[in-house]
């Protein structure tokens, strides 16, 4: 009885820091969208760590391997990270913006 109590609360342990480590570096990675930094390295690589826990963060993960399949070249990579940082930077000021 004893034992499968702290097999459980290992796994939720486990569970839990999985989770607080992913969301963490994902964050990171969305605010590094609009930062100078790699994102695009930074937010796969949280939600893998999501993924290990999540159907949707596995879904986005392979979401995003086909868009970065589909995207080859360099001025397209160019312009989607543009893209995102336009529009993460529109949610920014809209957010602060005072009315």
């Amino acid at each position: 009885m004893f034992q499968s109590f702290i097999i459980q609360s290992y796994q939720q342990a486990k569970r839990f820091v999985i989770i607080v480590v992913g969301f963490t570096v994902l964050l990171i990675g969305i605010v590094l969208i609009v930062l100078p930094g790699p994102a695009v390295l930074v937010i796969p690589a949280g939600l893998a760590i999501l993924a290990t826990e999540f159907i949707w963060a596995k879904r986005l993960l392979q979401r995003f391997k086909k868009t970065v399949a589909h995207v080859n070249s360099p001025r397209k990579i160019r312009r989607l990270i543009l893209f995102a940082r336009t529009k993460v930077g529109e949610k920014f000021s809209n957010l602060f913006a005072r009315k």
